[in-house]
């Protein structure tokens, strides 16, 4: 099972004392999907692997909360002007509360149709939701949202941050993930597509990912283009992982997927 405990932060950008809840332990048998999200058996530690302040709303791991992180200006007036607005005052409750009721943040992903649009603009996860000023920061309140909400404002900080493409790309495809337990699918699609553009990006740039797992990512290139729906993009880079394997032997595995995929999908390993 999941254990999670309540643990104090203290945000780098507002200050803000606040509580969230980290993962203690988790498990691995609900199984593996084949584009690697890893299930586990009750809660899923997804959800609590990331931070969202409950006043401004600058969100990251555990790791991004300690004293020696100190965001640049032009990161907090992102910040400020474009994830604060979204936290709601409706999201905090007590720490001794239930833990049950309403996220706070309405709306849902619009179209995923692959418009020029949908690379500009949000999912509409968060974007709905009421602005909340200096009131919202409620010392010991724990902020709900979805997941997949928070892996969105993560994204967008380390893209406001110049992370390298492969780490947003892995924010956007948690995010995805979490849109699978919260039964939002155009929400999933539209993070599968944010996550499938920064991974090859990243497989694009000369250093953006070491030589011995190019062959792995271009594999879950294609299939994140399966499960969006775009046949033909998928069998392309299915196609490719040949030419980036570096020891047939050892990754035999990646080429026995990605043939797997390509001429009879499967949705889970194994």
């Amino acid at each position: 099972m999941t254990t999670l405990q309540r643990i104090e932060l203290q945000c780098p950008v507002c200050d803000t004392r606040f509580i969230s809840q980290s993962v203690v332990a988790t498990n691995s048998f609900g199984g593996k999907r084949t584009d690697f999200h890893e299930r586990a058996a009750g809660t899923q530690p997804l959800p609590y692997l990331v931070h969202m302040c409950s006043r401004c709303g600058y969100t990251g791991a555990e790791r991004d909360f300690t004293e020696d992180v100190d965001p640049s200006p032009l990161v907090k007036e992102h910040v400020w002007n474009e994830l604060a607005p979204t936290v709601s005052a409706a999201t905090l409750r007590p720490t001794d509360g239930p833990g049950t009721g309403s996220t706070g943040l309405a709306g849902s992903a619009g179209s995923a149709g692959g418009t020029g649009s949908e690379q500009s603009s949000g999912s509409g996860k968060a974007a709905s939701a009421k602005g909340v000023g200096a009131s919202g920061a409620v010392s010991g309140g724990e902020l709900r949202v979805p997941g997949s909400a928070k892996y969105e404002a993560a994204a967008k900080v380390a893209e406001w941050q110049s992370m390298e493409p492969r780490y947003i790309a892995d924010f956007y495809l948690r995010a995805a993930w979490c849109c699978v337990d919260e039964g939002d699918v155009e929400a999933e699609r539209y993070f599968r597509r944010k996550a499938v553009w920064s991974f090859q990006r990243a497989l694009e740039s000369y250093d953006g990912v070491a030589r011995e797992e190019r062959a792995v990512l271009t594999y879950l290139v294609g299939e994140l283009w399966r499960r969006i729906g775009h046949t033909a993009a998928a069998i392309r880079w299915f196609d490719r992982v040949p030419e980036e394997v570096m020891d047939p032997n050892a990754q035999r595995w990646v080429l026995d997927a990605a043939r797997q995929q390509r001429e009879c999908p499967r949705e889970w390993f194994g």
